[in-house]
């Protein structure tokens, strides 16, 4: 039987992770400093432990396995992107990643994988007039907007040196935006679909819901069933020795995100307008890489992940109330 680790398998990408893997048959090792917040994990084994220790992380190290590298302090553009979580972004997810590539090459691993993120994209790239959407080798020169990004793009080079010189097959995916039923929606660290689909749910008739920034902002957001499929797709692939974008191309403004979800809830609600990090302009996925090398593109429409992921939080608001 094939074994995975999974490292921020508590997560909500590394959660629905685990459960992929466990459908396909593998035996698995999930790894976080909590459980999955709505559900129970299928997985074979799982730890409790903080990944920032190397020690706690030799004790369970696999070598025979495949290790699936999700763990990172992050969140949605309240935590990013007001600048007051920098140090603790930076240096908390360096560790991680640092104590992963160590041991990786002090202990032998059969492979490895990196979760990334869009935010690695250079700024000026990512304003209104700009072409929005981004292709890989668009991230040099390299300027991302957020701490978060540097730290990201660091540890992409940190995984591409350690395949380089170590012989360590590592693949990278660059999410954007991944979104779906079991995500967090509260709390300060929920993204941009799961707050609006918790304000809409709170809301009565006639209500107005907040909206940060003028709402004019435009991204692409990639439903969690696509992202998941993505990720299977690249670890098979014996060609892609790069990152590669894993994420939609179906962009929308954060205005019209919210009138979708006020429409899958049947609800008259206005927006309201209000001060609040919004990151940049303009940003969605160029996918011609992923078609070329691994034949995916996205299958599920927003409008379909909307109303799974807004259906699935507001039944879930009722059954807390």
């Amino acid at each position: 039987m094939k074994k995975a680790v999974v490292f921020g398998a508590g997560g909500f990408i590394g959660s629905h992770w685990v459960e992929y893997l466990k459908a396909k048959g593998f035996w698995v090792l999930a790894v976080d400093r909590k459980h999955p917040a709505y559900f129970t994990s299928s997985a074979d084994q799982f730890i409790l432990t903080d990944l920032r220790d190397k020690a706690a992380m030799k004790s369970l190290w696999i070598k025979e396995a495949t290790l699936y590298q999700f763990a990172a302090d992050m969140g949605g553009a309240g935590y990013v992107f007001t600048g007051d979580n920098d140090a603790e972004v930076m240096t908390n997810s360096a560790q991680i990643n640092t104590n992963t590539l160590r041991l990786s090459i002090e202990l032998g691993i059969e492979s490895l994988f990196f979760a990334s993120s869009a935010c690695i994209y250079p700024r000026h790239l990512q304003r209104h007039g700009q072409d929005p959407y981004l292709k890989e080798d668009d991230a040099y020169p390299a300027h991302p907007d957020s701490d978060y990004g540097w730290e990201k793009l660091f540890a992409e080079r940190m995984y591409m040196g350690v395949q380089r010189n170590y012989g360590i097959p590592c693949r990278i995916a660059r999410f954007h935006n991944v979104y779906g039923p079991c995500g967090i929606y509260e709390g300060g660290k929920e993204k941009a679909v799961a707050a609006l689909c918790r304000k809409v749910a709170l809301a009565e008739n006639g209500d107005s819901i907040e909206v940060w920034g003028d709402g004019h902002q435009q991204r692409s957001f990639l439903f969690i069933e696509d992202c998941l499929e993505g990720i299977w797709r690249l670890m098979k692939a014996s060609n892609v020795e790069r990152p590669l974008n894993i994420g939609s191309s179906e962009m929308v403004s954060i205005n019209d995100l919210a009138k979708l979800i006020i429409k899958q809830s049947n609800k008259a609600l206005t927006l309201r307008h209000i001060d609040g990090p919004v990151g940049v302009d303009a940003r969605s996925s160029d996918n011609t890489l992923a078609e070329e090398t691994i034949k995916w593109q996205p299958t599920v429409s927003l409008k379909e992940g909307v109303k799974a992921t807004y259906l699935w939080i507001s039944e879930v608001m009722k059954e807390e109330a």
